[in-house]
């Protein structure tokens, strides 16, 4: 077999191995999204909010134990924070649209407190660029961050009871 026909072979293969892909994409369809919404439950409501308040609780713990020890206790606080943030994200998703109808308001005013507290951490970078000691900035931040999800964490309960959480 001379080097012509051999090409002329592979590019009739590869023709036909083009042709059979096309031919089965075209019968391939999009399959529809799963029909089932998330079970809400006043269970499922109930044990995502102890989660958040328990993540609150390990932040809050984190930011009266972490020592100043150099990027580690600052990357320790902001990791525990982040799993804060993770946790309201999840107990977001167990409320029923009513509930998220009904409580958006005080929703939105939790993930601006978030935000809001979060700001704390830009405020210890901005008092050690501005020449405070790390251990004094740091020692500030952590009671800053301590009080204000003390404040958050009371007002994440009141508005749980206001939106029926669990019930």
């Amino acid at each position: 077999m001379n080097s012509f026909t051999r090409r002329l072979a592979v590019l009739s293969m590869l023709g036909l191995l083009i042709s059979l892909a096309m031919l089965c994409a075209k019968r391939v369809s999009a399959q529809a999204p799963w029909p089932y919404a998330p079970v809400i439950t006043p269970m499922a409501q109930q044990n995502a909010m102890n989660l958040v308040l328990s993540q609150v609780s390990w932040f809050q713990n984190a930011t009266q134990s972490y020592s100043y020890s150099g990027t580690r206790g600052y990357g320790l606080l902001v990791q525990q924070f982040q799993a804060v943030r993770d946790q309201f994200g999840g107990f977001r998703t167990t409320l029923s649209p009513h509930q998220l109808d009904v409580g958006a308001n005080q929703l939105a005013e939790l993930q601006a407190g978030l935000d809001i507290i979060r700001e704390a951490f830009t405020d210890y970078q901005t008092a050690v660029a501005n020449g405070q000691s790390s251990q004094s900035a740091f020692a500030n931040m952590r009671s800053v961050l301590n009080q204000a999800m003390g404040v958050w964490a009371q007002e994440f309960k009141k508005d749980c009871r206001q939106m029926q959480v669990g019930w």
